[in-house]
């Protein structure tokens, strides 16, 4: 993260928001499940099976759907070129807005599984060489470097770095909250149109840097 110059930073900490808002909406729709935070989820699945739960094959669905999209997402990245950021959003983005249209007809679970995938897509935005360099819709990671930036600041070797994975996380939790009103406000077709309208503005941004 602080290898990047200000510009990166500043849309990863949008695309961080962008994922803790799909993550909000996806949550209070499912009734505590996720679409960014497979950790989570993989704890439901185990529950659910050791309870002999249905809420295992919902869990194992949105993990499978998530992996789903890191895999197409890293293809879409690979083909994009130089343009890759650019076009792997806007490969979230019609994914979001296929979410979207799916919420509009009712089907809440089949949105859920395009949301999963979009936010797996999204980790392939700061992909290099085969590895995710930033991660956007999952947080122990960052909170894991800030603390250690933390450290690296008190014994002196490193001043200001923990302030970009703060920033990262709270772009996250901004975005949740957001996301977190939007849901019952504007119901979930609304709020998800909104969030593919930002991938694709955030797509824009992302072909306009490759141009500078």
């Amino acid at each position: 993260m602080t290898r990047y110059d200000g510009r990166l930073r500043a849309l990863a900490m949008l695309l961080s928001a962008l994922a803790g808002f799909v993550d909000a909406v996806a949550f209070l729709e499912l009734g505590g499940f996720f679409v960014s935070f497979m950790s989570g989820n993989s704890t439901r699945l185990a529950v659910g099976i050791a309870g002999d739960s249905p809420a295992a094959a919902t869990a194992a669905g949105l993990i499978g759907a998530f992996v789903l999209g890191v895999t197409a997402g890293a293809l879409v990245g690979a083909a994009g070129g130089r343009r890759r950021a650019a076009s792997v959003l806007l490969f979230v983005a019609a994914l979001l807005g296929l979410a979207a249209a799916s919420g509009l007809g009712g089907a809440a679970f089949a949105a859920a599984l395009l949301l999963a995938a979009a936010m797996g897509a999204e980790n392939a935005v700061f992909e290099k060489e085969g590895e995710v360099r930033i991660g956007l819709t999952y947080m122990t990671g960052t909170l894991v470097k800030l603390g250690q930036r933390i450290a690296a600041t008190l014994r002196g070797a490193d001043a200001t770095g923990w302030g970009s994975f703060l920033l990262l996380w709270a772009g996250f939790v901004g975005g949740a909250v957001l996301g977190a009103l939007a849901r019952p406000a504007l119901g979930l077709a609304v709020s998800l149109a909104a969030a593919a309208g930002a991938a694709g503005l955030l797509a824009l941004v992302a072909w306009s840097m490759d141009e500078a």
